[in-house]
């Protein structure tokens, strides 16, 4: 009997990211999104995802829902997919994702493959609970929430290997979290743990779940700062990522920080605030310039979870030897060795990235640490 997979795609999300609005819940910020030239990438990973089970393309029954929700992914990689439910070819809510996973249900899916960020976790969770498994390719502006895969290909690897008779994957509880886009919109974090869902696990390929800074971290990330401010030169752009580890730079030289977007110093200054994709490839026309990321706690990633804006497109212009990643120790240890992640959404720049970065954990302090995707 061949294996159910239950596949879904929100063609929307991660529509925000690159343009700098932090998300893409709702119609009116959407529309915002489309109006700043955003355009879906979220199909174009979740068929990444599904590129890796073509071998076995014979032996699963991918049932999924109209248009952009799955069914032209799965048609155009040759797969021969049960298209179920209803819903409005250019444009799909939250109750299409929910409608879809009710139907999936009833008809016995072995595991449900879906390509969204946390809003889609949410979604997908209200109806699934711990029913049957679930895995996410990641194609949010937020991914705080440990069910979803390390990449769009790992996400593939993963169910491949879960519904290929011959292996065995066991399955563990991972958290759903969201957080209020408006309240990140205003550079809050207010998040929650929804509850838990059941993944296929295996370390290598599944995400952790985000992790934040310890209050006892002020110091070191003041020593990362000065090391930062002491090594900046004249006239050379230094585009901010997000993240309280930035933000320790920001305040060291009493600049605005949005903290959960990127802005850009030069000579000591603040030069822009809160700046999308665009805004940075016109502000780097003639220019020098650094990127100064920090990682994710829990996750380890440098690029593409929450700062979208600092695309494949911004760090080939600034050029990959002009990364400065900065951390805590006590966050490169959280890791346990794991490698730091990357997920820039263009895999060339994804390989060039991997390899071994110098680390900067304090004032005259580095650590050679392993990054792949």
């Amino acid at each position: 009997m061949r294996k159910k997979l239950g596949f879904i795609v929100n063609p929307i999300a991660g529509m925000g990211g690159r343009v700098g609005l932090k998300g893409s819940d709702g119609s009116e910020i959407l529309k915002k999104a489309l109006e700043l030239g955003a355009v879906p990438e979220s199909p174009v990973r979740a068929s990444q995802a599904l590129t890796r089970m073509k071998s076995i393309r014979d032996d699963i029954e991918i049932i999924t829902y109209p248009y952009h929700m799955g069914q032209y992914e799965a048609a155009n990689l040759g797969f021969t997919a049960r298209v179920i439910g209803k819903t409005a070819e250019n444009e799909t809510t939250a109750a299409d994702t929910e409608e879809a996973v009710k139907a999936m249900l009833e008809m016995g899916v072995d595991i449900i493959l879906f390509a969204g960020g946390d809003g889609t976790a949410r979604n997908i969770h209200d109806v699934v609970g711990m029913k049957v498994p679930v895995l996410g390719i990641p194609t949010g502006v937020k991914i705080h929430s440990g069910v979803y895969a390390t990449s769009p290909a790992n996400a593939g690897d993963l169910v491949y290997k879960f519904l290929n008779k011959s292996q065995k994957v066991v399955l563990k509880e991972a958290e759903v979290m969201d957080i209020d886009e408006e309240a990140f919109r205003e550079d809050r974090v207010s998040a929650r743990l929804y509850g838990y869902m059941k993944v296929p696990y295996e370390r290598t390929l599944l995400q952790s779940a985000k992790a934040g800074s310890s209050a006892g971290e002020a110091v070191s990330m003041d020593s990362i700062a000065s090391e930062v401010i002491n090594g900046m030169e004249e006239d050379w752009l230094y585009i901010m990522g997000p993240g309280t580890t930035s933000r320790a730079v920001m305040d060291k030289l009493s600049l605005k920080n949005t903290l959960l977007g990127v802005d850009v110093v030069c000579n000591k200054t603040l030069l822009a605030s809160d700046v999308n994709e665009q805004e940075l490839l016109t502000l780097l026309e003639g220019k020098k310039a650094k990127i100064v990321v920090t990682i994710i706690g829990g996750q380890g990633y440098i690029f593409g979870r929450g700062n979208q804006q600092i695309s494949h497109r911004v760090i080939r212009r600034v050029g990959i030897e002009n990364v400065v990643v900065i951390s805590t120790e006590s966050k490169i240890l959280a890791l346990e060795g794991n490698p730091l992640m990357v997920d820039t959404g263009d895999q060339e720049m994804n390989k060039e990235l991997s390899g071994y970065v110098k680390v900067v954990t304090g004032l005259g302090k580095y650590m050679a640490y392993r990054v792949t995707y």
